[in-house]
This record gives structure tokens, sequence and C-alpha cells, in this order.
């Protein structure tokens, strides 16, 4: 079952902090793009802005805190970060964000998980941020931890990193479980743990390289006994004022086998429905 298609990705709020008109300006966003054929909202789980959204003085939201306003303000598109760096949570307190999260919203969170990227941020912070190799062995046991808690009561679990005794996560998501995507393109580790645990994964790149991805993808899928088509293989896109070169865009993304995509910016009204009406044509 495909997580989701159409996915937009609040990655920047702008750079005005103008409190609760700041905040209704992201509602109306959402608002128009559940509209227009989005079935998914994500947002960036960050302490502060990085250099391509407008830097550390932009406005950053609490992800979750804002997730669940917007659970609020919809109806049906899944709402998740894209997503919570490894580093930042205690994974069982995660999960259990999440599961409230997927309880406030009638069943639509998904769990968005990653291995982290910003040093910088980390630093200005106070959070740990250790080598590569530690950060993906964290997200593996991450995972575990999530998928032990999701599924199972009096969930325990043993790692390095991290460890659950006879753990319970009450009230229950609504549909028993919650999706699992990992982001992240890394071939050797990121893809291995995408076929280990997730039921979603979003890669950057054009076509050529999202093409190159899923096969790596499909290679550890083979090699661990899981099923390649039970993980949806989705991309990030940017959309371009010329509607039908990006509708060109996605066409050459589905024909490598992407079965959905995120969607970057809080676009204009206008520039909204015309991306959300491509994303409709090519993925239905």
């Amino acid at each position: 079952m495909t997580v989701f298609k159409r996915g937009l990705h609040l990655g920047s709020y702008g750079q005005v902090d103008d409190g609760a008109a700041l905040f209704e300006r992201v509602c109306a966003s959402v608002a128009l793009a559940e509209q227009v054929g989005f079935d998914a909202i994500s947002v960036p789980d960050h302490m502060h802005q990085n250099g391509t959204g407008g830097g550390p003085t932009s406005p950053m939201f609490e992800a979750f805190s804002l997730l669940s306003a917007l659970a609020m303000r919809t109806s049906n598109v899944k709402l998740y970060a894209l997503v919570s760096p490894v580093t930042l949570r205690n994974p069982a307190y995660l999960v259990k964000t999440v599961t409230t999260l997927d309880v406030i919203s009638g069943g639509r969170a998904i769990l968005g998980l990653g291995a982290a990227w910003d040093a910088d941020e980390h630093a200005a912070y106070g959070f740990d941020f250790p080598g590569v190799s530690e950060r993906m062995d964290r997200l593996d046991e991450a995972l575990q931890i999530s998928r032990t808690l999701m599924n199972y009561e009096g969930a325990t679990f043993t790692g390095q990193h991290y460890s659950i005794t006879d753990a319970l996560n009450i009230p229950k998501p609504i549909h028993g479980s919650i999706p699992i995507l990992v982001g992240g393109g890394g071939e050797k580790r990121t893809l291995e743990i995408v076929a280990k645990y997730a039921d979603a994964c979003n890669v950057f790149g054009d076509a050529q390289t999202v093409a190159h991805k899923f096969a790596v993808l499909k290679e550890h899928c083979d090699r661990v006994g899981r099923d390649y088509s039970d993980i949806t293989r989705t991309a990030f896109v940017s959309p371009t004022k010329d509607i039908a070169k990006f509708t060109a865009q996605l066409e050459q993304l589905a024909e490598i086998g992407t079965q959905g995509v995120v969607v970057l910016g809080m676009l204009e009204p206008e520039e909204m429905q015309e991306v959300g009406a491509a994303l409709l044509r090519v993925f239905p």
C-alpha cells in the first residue's frame, strides 16, 4: 500500500517572525494544499532554520507542536516530520510523540527518521553530534525500537545506544501501527536500513540519480529478504514556474519507478493549484 503520492514539504516558513500571523499563513497554505490534491504535509524537525531556508534568524516552529495544530486544521492529509534527526530525541519518546499525533489526527501520522546532518544546529543547542557511523547505528536501533513499541505491548530492547524495558505505547496508533519513512540516499547504510525497517523512503536527485538509488535499494531488499514492492519510493522535487517542464520532470520520475514525490516550498496560491493539478495527473 502506497504511504502517500503527493507530498508538500514546508521547508521554510519565510523570514518574517510575526507570531500568530505566521501560523495562520502556514495553516492557509496547508488548507489550500489539501484542497488542490496534496495527500501529505511534512515539516522540518529542526531547532533553527538552515542557510538555504533563510538562516538561523528565520522562523522555525517545533515540529510536532505544529503538526498537532495542523491536524486540527485538516481532514485527510498525512502529517509528518521530514525527517526527525535521530540525535534530537530518545526514540521511545519520539514514538510516543508521533503516536499522540496519530491519535489526534485520526490515524494520519507518519514517523519520519533520519541520521541527522546539521552539525551547527547541534552545537548551538547542545546536542551531541557523533560521527556518521555512530549516527547510522543509532538510526538502526531507533527503528528497531519504533517497530517494537508500535507492535508489541511491554516492549523490551537492548542495544548499544538505546534500551527500553517493558515499555508501553498507550493509546495505540489508530490503525495498529504507523508507517515509517526513512529519509536519505546513502547507498551503504541508509538504503540498507530502509530495506530492513521502512515503509517508505525519500531520496534526492534527478531521474537518473533516483533510478540508481532505487536499484541499490532493491539490491538491499533482495539481500535482507524484503519485498521491494512493499516500500513506497518517493523523491524530492522543486517546482518551477514552467509547469510543463515541471510536469515532464514528474513524468520522468514516474517512469523510473517513483511512486510519489515531495514538493519543496510554501507555494503561492496560484502556483499551488497548478502544481497540485500536475501532481494529480502524474500521480493520481
